[in-house]
């Protein structure tokens, strides 16, 4: 019977394919790393061609599993959302380096565009601020410096992940789904918009060089059989973190989601009518079902999962990222020791591309256990800013539903309960942003007549963590933070 599904899941650091049946269980999996280049201070980039192995490995892994290409009835795909590929038309091969959502090599350009006037229509447009963060700014930077794009001339196409998987994949399908497009600061993300001419002329951005914008819930296409051995139809797309927010069926207005992965992104769902923020979060698309726009309201933080990665690889105080959970049991307080994780710089509520790391409060009593339970605390203070700003624009979150790697760790999910003193549920296969890809395919194949009735079918159960820290404690611990970031705000 064709009823399995294969979600590609492209992330920061790996890729994977998720084998699921129609009901959401998932059957099977395949991850591969790839490198991380950083060729100076703030630049980050990927190697597309060895995404692109890593993904065609891990994909015939679990169509070997499921019996045959015959057995998958979809594909779904989600993806980092602000990286950045380059590519030749006539051949898939890349032409450069795909520039990573975490660089930082467009600040200044950022910094001048700002100081010019021109955020305050940027934002009206497209519900994002002027960051490097986002596809644009890196688009136009590319072009004016590396030669090879201009000489490429009408060869040269650019989108971001799932957009260069669907052309490898398909051999020549150009599309990109509306949630990622609204992440490049080029898509007029209200109504029916599209690729602005305006904001391509702000950036320099070509608009024959991108893609076509389509929804999320539909046939994009089929994969060339000789690749797979079928032709199997790619028929749902989304970002990250829109997927992650469908996949914790966080879909009515008002409900919402944490993810905690090489960042953290919290998304409020708005239904149809798009949000604005008067407190530096952004506005985003958080699907479209067929002609349809849903909005949702986001606060990005760059550093999360990495700061763990950071404290294991970078500066050994870990073995394992695991180890943070039983060191941070370990002692019963943090010591005084806070850790402000700017190691990208700040996201939201800051927007603070310039902010350093800093980690304070040590003394000769300070242990190793304290520091990692720093670095697990700085979730829950970095959310509670967060939740500060959602207040602030009119949402207030009842409960949270997290996901992402990190939440698998128990007493940083029971901090984030105490912190925020507000229930905070984990599900049990905390891999939402598969499953909500999983969710959108499943639809645009006709599975289940509509998106909400595949949310409803396909998520599972869940933990769920109550408050349980006195006020006073809150009230200090969080007093604590706010002198730290000071410090580092400047």
């Amino acid at each position: 019977m064709t009823d399995h599904i294969i979600v590609i899941d492209e992330g920061t650091t790996s890729t994977r394919a998720i084998l699921f049946s129609a009901a959401g269980t998932p059957m099977g999996s395949a991850q591969r790393e790839f490198r991380q280049h950083y060729p100076g201070p703030g630049l980050v980039e990927h190697d597309a061609a060895e995404i692109w192995e890593a993904t065609l490995a891990c994909t015939r892994d679990m169509i070997a599993q499921a019996g045959g290409a015959d057995r998958i009835a979809c594909i779904g795909i989600t993806n980092q959302r602000e990286t950045i590929v380059f590519w030749d038309r006539t051949t898939g091969e890349p032409l450069a380096p795909a520039i990573v959502w975490q660089d930082r090599r467009t600040a200044d350009d950022c910094a001048d565009l700002k100081a010019a006037g021109h955020e305050d229509a940027v934002q009206a447009k497209t519900g994002l601020l002027l960051d490097p963060y986002f596809s644009g700014s890196k688009i136009g930077w590319a072009l004016e410096h590396w030669p090879q794009l201009k000489d490429a001339g009408e060869r040269l196409a650019v989108g971001t992940i799932e957009s260069y998987l669907v052309f490898r994949l398909t051999g020549g399908v150009h599309v990109t789904d509306a949630t990622n497009a609204s992440r490049t600061l080029l898509m007029d993300i209200n109504g029916a918009g599209g690729w602005d001419e305006g904001l391509c002329d702000l950036l320099k951005v070509p608009r024959a060089i991108l893609p076509q914008i389509v929804g999320c819930t539909t046939r994009i296409g089929h994969t060339d059989p000789a690749l797979l051995g079928g032709a199997i139809p790619i028929t749902g797309m989304a970002g990250d973190q829109q997927a992650a927010t469908i996949g914790q069926a966080c879909l009515t207005p008002g409900q919402t989601k944490a993810t905690f992965g090489t960042g953290a992104f919290i998304l409020t769902a708005s239904g149809t009518i798009r949000p604005y923020s008067t407190n530096r979060l952004l506005a985003t698309v958080l699907v479209q079902d067929g002609d349809t726009r849903h909005y949702a309201l986001e606060g990005s933080v760059f550093v999360a999962g990495s700061l763990i990665k950071w404290l294991r690889d970078g500066l050994g105080l870990l073995a394992s990222a695991a180890e943070s959970e039983g060191l941070a049991r370990s002692v019963t307080d943090n010591g005084g020791v806070y850790l402000v994780p700017a190691l990208a710089g700040l996201g939201a509520p800051h927007w603070r591309p310039d902010a350093l790391a800093a980690l304070s409060g040590l003394s000769f009593a300070s242990t190793k256990a304290q520091v990692a339970r720093a670095a697990l605390e700085a979730q829950a203070y970095q959310a509670h800013d967060l939740k500060r700003a959602f207040a602030a624009d009119g949402v207030d979150w009842a409960e949270l539903r997290i996901d992402g790697g990190m939440a698998a760790n128990n007493w940083m999910a029971q901090d984030l309960a105490d912190m925020l003193n507000i229930p905070v549920e984990r599900p049990d296969f905390v891999e939402s942003t598969a499953l909500g890809a999983a969710m959108l395919a499943a639809t645009g194949a006709g599975l289940y007549p509509s998106l909400a009735e595949a949310a409803s079918a396909m998520r599972g159960t869940a933990t769920r963590f109550t408050p349980a820290l006195a006020d006073d404690m809150r009230k200090t611990r969080l007093a604590g933070w706010q002198s730290a970031l000071s410090k580092v705000l400047g």
